[in-house]
């Protein structure tokens, strides 16, 4: 389960389109959860909140990303050396560790009208999940949203790190998605992007929550170690 909640998190990631300040609302079911995720970019910065779901608060340029309990009012913080151990792990598990054998994004022929726009569906498939996109190609300005979509990914981690396509690989801006993982299904769609100023404050973390360590498992460095060091990775 811990591979199905990583991949859900990217999976949602996909689905966002950044341009400037954005809230992009989705409908998310499957996977336990059943409502709206809520999708605030600013810069390269990005904050998501689920119903079922810790918010989570991932920084582009340091490569952070914040997990805030709220019912808890505790924040669990990953770094980038956590993370991107996490994303080589879940590549041993694809068995993608070539380049040449890496998965791509292909087109199957179908099409389904997303909202106001036409889409073109693409499966993505690797060892251990598909995922399925509805790309709307003549979604307005589609070239500078996908370049802008990489602006709160991580150069220390990035979706393709996990298995998942690059944005770069787009050929329009996907409006739906549904990933597949041992039999758990998890679609969403965008219901709404509304472009206008986030406030800073929703990229930091509350005064009043507690730090605490996150769980960890075999395979990535703890906070103040290096990459070489043995050590463990965050369970998500």
């Amino acid at each position: 389960m811990k591979l199905v909640a990583l991949i859900i998190v990217f999976g949602t990631l996909l689905s966002s389109a950044a341009r400037a300040d954005l809230t992009i609302v989705q409908k998310i079911e499957g996977g336990g959860q059943t409502g709206e995720v809520t999708i605030k970019i600013k810069g390269d910065k990005e904050r998501i909140d689920s119903p079922s779901q810790p918010s989570r608060i991932i920084d582009g340029n340091t490569g952070e990303m914040m997990s805030l309990i709220h019912d808890k009012k505790t924040v669990v913080r990953i770094s980038a050396d956590q993370m991107k151990a996490a994303a080589e792990t879940i590549s041993k598990y694809n068995g993608d560790s070539s380049s040449s054998d890496k998965p791509k994004l292909t087109p199957t022929g179908k099409k389904e009208t997303i909202g106001a726009y036409d889409t073109d569906e693409y499966v993505y498939q690797t060892s251990q999940f598909k995922a399925t996109f509805w790309v709307a190609r003549t979604y307005p300005d589609a070239a500078s949203v996908l370049k802008q979509m990489q602006q709160p990914v991580s150069r220390a981690w990035k979706p393709s790190d996990l298995g998942m396509p690059d944005y770069r690989d787009f050929p329009g801006v996907p409006l739906k998605t549904i990933v597949s993982v041992g039999g758990t299904e998890v679609s969403t769609t965008v219901a709404s992007i509304k472009e206008g100023p986030v406030n800073d404050s929703e990229f930091t973390v509350p005064k009043d929550y507690q730090e605490i360590k996150p769980p960890m498992v075999k395979g990535a460095p703890q906070p103040g170690e290096s990459q070489s060091s043995p050590a463990a990775t965050p369970a998500p």
